[in-house]
């Protein structure tokens, strides 16, 4: 069956990195575009980061552009969220996703997505 599993969240202070992966399986991964997403407490969906089937065209939030690369391995079927620099307002549940379609911003084209992995930053 088709799975997206997170992983790499965690506790960190604020200027601190982390790098999320998410594991692909059930389906062709290279195919696929991958996005990242995150969810606040009580906010909604909002785009982080997109990558090409390939791996040669990125794009990210103006929130985060600079301190989150995108990356992904097809090969191994990874996608990875590399996050530096990290501030608390980067609190959130992280999700990837993919479609088989073009990069998107919009997470209901996304046909499949992952459990989240939580990242916490304090101040």
């Amino acid at each position: 069956q088709v799975q997206l599993v997170e992983s790499g969240g965690g506790l960190v202070q604020a200027g601190g990195s982390l790098k999320l992966s998410c594991a692909a399986s059930g389906f062709t991964f290279s195919s696929y575009t991958v996005g990242w997403f995150r969810q606040a407490p009580g906010k909604e969906r909002d785009f982080v980061a997109t990558i090409s089937r390939g791996g040669g065209s990125t794009y990210s939030a103006d929130t985060v552009k600079g301190r989150f690369a995108v990356s992904r391995d097809n090969a191994k079927k990874m996608a990875y969220l590399q996050m530096n620099s990290l501030k608390p307002e980067d609190t959130a549940v992280y999700y990837c996703a993919a479609r088989v379609g073009a990069s998107s911003r919009i997470p209901d084209v996304y046909e499949y997505w992952g459990q989240g992995t939580q990242v916490t930053v304090s101040s």
